[in-house]
């Protein structure tokens, strides 16, 4: 072998690799078909890329994942576009995946049911949140095309019913690239006119594809967030759209829409008319039903100069009485308040205060005495057992001339002359003062 011949280590060859592939594929995108998905608790997604010949790993970290509108399940074609790489401890290359799709109308499908999903559960097609529409609303907003047949129908549906409302149009495109743009737009421009009482979003059926701007999430919450109760007529009557979900009212076609929103103008001057009838019936028998019961009470009161004569005799009466419990009421609280006086004089301040300061003087004399004898007799406890306690000191031992040995450096305590050696050194506490000496003999009496 060349002495010049380089030698790889695994990672060596492993870094150099991914460093090519990094550097000769910077961003790709890859079709092909999910097998072996997998969720780990990281959140990440792992699965195989597929094809009739060959197959490569593939991640989706979670940060990247968490937007997805569909969950993908293994047998899904899709196009993923991301960054090539080798995991290094396995030395296997994969495709770090950053966009997910999935192939064709399956992907709308898919697209669709994630959405519904997602907005059914935070409460968007909740039936206790829908308004009520107006019985007879004076301004109709529109949002839809201005060139399609929806308005058209919703126009002459709405003149043959009742030519006197007004039509407000907000024009938008209802397919194609920001036509979901321009909806959501005229729903909130729509929801800043006052006058407008009602909004219809339509336009006429189509494939998934045409009426897919219906199933945006910026419709969805622009829709929701409407002040201005909406009717939703999109499509035919087997076309649902999100749009159709999140409404206040879902209309099959835009005809039927304007059929809803409005009543009928004949039916409304007829069912008018009945209530004219009924009401001036109604009103006629009330006031022949007053006239009686005036009468009636004209005969009870019977004449008025009788009737105030006794009013003022009954006056009088309730005057005097009136009077008479007055004073009977300030008599009996007179003799209250005498009594209470009484009482406060016989718990007079004065006569307390001196009561108190006898019986505190007492019980100062009675304290001081007690105090100054337990005094003494603590005393005289203390002093005798500091007497005990010195007489059981060792410091009270070792002014007798005895000693206490420690070795050194344990500090422990000598008893046994056996537990020191010659050449030891050892500490000498003394009644004064402390002697550190080295052992140069050790005698042992058996005796």
């Amino acid at each position: 072998m060349d002495s010049d011949t380089r030698i790889y280590t695994i990672s060596d060859l492993t870094r150099e690799i991914a460093a090519c592939l990094e550097e000769a594929f910077d961003f790709l995108w890859i079709e092909g078909e999910i097998s072996n998905f997998r969720t780990p608790a990281s959140g990440h997604f792992y699965f195989t890329l597929k094809d009739d010949e060959s197959q490569m790993r593939a991640v989706m970290f979670r940060s990247r994942n968490s937007s997805l509108r569909f969950r993908p399940a293994d047998g899904q074609q899709v196009l993923c576009g991301g960054r090539l790489g080798i995991y290094r401890p396995r030395g296997e290359y994969q495709i770090v995946v950053e966009h997910l799709d999935l192939r064709g109308e399956g992907a709308l499908r898919a697209a669709y049911e994630a959405l519904r999903r997602r907005l059914e559960a935070e409460g968007l097609f909740d039936p206790q949140r829908k308004r009520g529409i107006p019985a007879l609303p004076a301004r109709i907003g529109v949002v839809t095309s201005p060139t399609g047949a929806a308005i058209q129908d919703i126009l002459n549906v709405l003149g043959r019913r009742y030519a006197n409302v007004s039509v407000l149009l907000y024009p938008v495109r209802v397919q194609g690239e920001g036509a979901a743009e321009e909806i959501a737009e005229g729903i909130f421009t729509l929801n800043s006119q006052e006058s407008v009482d009602v909004i219809i979003v339509a336009r006429g059926g189509g494939s998934i594809e045409d009426l897919w701007a219906f199933n945006e999430e910026l419709v969805a919450r622009a829709i929701f967030a409407s002040k201005i109760p909406v009717i939703s007529a999109v499509g035919h009557e087997i076309d649902v759209t999100i749009a159709d979900l999140v409404a206040d009212l879902r209309a099959p076609t835009p005809s039927v829409a304007a059929e809803l929103v409005v009543k009928n103008k004949a039916d409304l001057l007829s069912h008018l008319r009945s209530l004219s009838g009924r009401l001036a019936r109604a009103a006629a028998r009330r006031i022949e039903s007053d006239i009686k019961q005036m009468e009636g009470l004209k005969k009870r009161l019977g004449p008025p100069k009788r009737r105030i004569t006794e009013e003022r005799i009954r006056l009088d009466d309730i005057l005097g009485r009136a009077a008479q419990a007055t004073k009977n009421l300030v008599r009996a609280r007179s003799e209250r308040m005498e009594r209470v006086r009484v009482r406060l004089a016989a718990r007079s301040p004065d006569r307390f205060i001196e009561s108190s300061k006898q019986s505190l003087s007492d019980l100062s004399r009675r304290i001081e005495k007690t105090a100054s004898h337990d005094l003494a007799m603590r005393r005289a406890r203390f002093e005798a057992l500091l007497s005990r306690l010195s007489s059981l000191s060792p410091f009270a031992v070792l002014e007798r001339g005895y000693s206490i040995v420690r070795a050194i450096p344990s500090d422990a305590l000598l008893r046994d002359a056996r537990d020191t050696s010659p050449g030891e050194e050892v500490g000498v506490t003394l009644a004064r003062g402390e002697l550190v000496c080295r052992v140069t003999e050790v005698k042992i009496d058996d005796a």
